[in-house]
């Protein structure tokens, strides 16, 4: 039994996957405020699974942020408070009494979805998550790329390509940059710009409602949107080439995204044609748990 455990700012979710890849456990629990909380309610998932299963089970972790190559310990794990600097993976193991596995949660999403997911078979996978932030990972013939600093797919903190004048000059990002494309194309990118333009504050759910209901400003700010998301997606075509990229995270549920933004994407990708398919992820909030899990041959 492969046990996955995804960690999140406000729950941690624990999942069992047997060999035909059937979730056979599954339990949440709240996140901790503190890390030394944080790991004790790890092991009490692994324990409670174990006990269940009647079995010793693998564990592979997924949460924001990945262990840096380098420092051997957290970084850029902002959503969850004091995770950063932590040597995450070794306290697991010392706590578990085993090896852990752990990876990025973007890189467990794309994980699951080349596996067993909408990308299934294909050779190279991106997966993007929009959502709060921007997260990605690549899987490439079935593996998982972790890149010399652990942040292979990692899109959201590079520049929006192709800028227009109205978007210079940048706002600062919260990573201290200006530009990055989270600024956009996140579901607080897409409020932020809605009331900058109008001087209304909607959140990204009110506003593809408004898109539905034919309100002129909902329907210009999607549409601002949607060609933002089709030259983020058109640069990371044009930078690996993927067979699909598998779109997770709250704003995945916008069906028109499917449609609309590779028949924009047209006009950026290098090339005469894109024959990248755009889709959504097919095991939803599970990705992140089952991709952790299958971090494990």
């Amino acid at each position: 039994m492969r046990l996955g455990l995804d960690i999140g700012g406000t729950k941690i979710e624990a999942a069992a996957l047997d060999a035909a890849g059937e979730i056979r456990f599954r339990k949440r629990r709240e996140t901790p405020p503190a890390y030394e909380g944080m790991l004790v309610v790890v092991k009490e998932l692994v324990d409670a699974a174990e006990r269940e299963l009647g079995c010793r089970v693998s564990v592979g972790v997924g949460s924001p942020g990945a262990i840096s190559p380098h420092l051997g310990v957290m970084q850029n794990a902002e959503n969850i408070d004091g995770l950063d600097g932590k040597p995450l993976d070794r306290d697991l193991e010392r706590l578990l009494d085993r090896p852990v596995r752990l990876a990025n949660d973007a890189d467990c999403f794309a994980l699951s979805e080349a596996t067993d997911g909408a990308a299934a078979g294909d050779a190279v996978v991106l997966g993007v998550v929009l959502g709060t932030g921007c997260g990605g990972g690549l899987v490439v013939g079935g593996k998982l790329l972790a890149g010399a600093n652990a942040s292979a797919g990692e899109w959201g903190h590079n520049c929006l390509p192709w800028p227009t004048t109205s978007e210079i000059p940048a706002p600062i990002c919260s990573c201290g940059k200006p530009g990055c494309m989270e600024l956009y194309l996140s579901g607080p990118g897409m409020s932020r710009d809605h009331e900058e333009v109008n001087h209304r504050q909607l959140s990204a759910p009110e506003i593809v409602a408004g898109v539905a209901k034919g309100e002129a400003s909902c329907v210009a700010t999607f549409d601002r949107y949607i060609d933002r998301l089709a030259r983020g997606m058109a640069s990371m075509i044009n930078f690996f080439d993927p067979n699909v990229i598998v779109v997770g995270g709250g704003l995945s549920h916008i069906t028109s995204l499917y449609e609309l933004v590779p028949a924009r994407w047209t006009r950026y990708v290098s090339g005469s044609r894109a024959g990248t398919k755009f889709v959504r992820n097919k095991h939803g909030d599970s990705s992140g748990v089952r991709g952790a899990a299958r971090l494990w041959p």
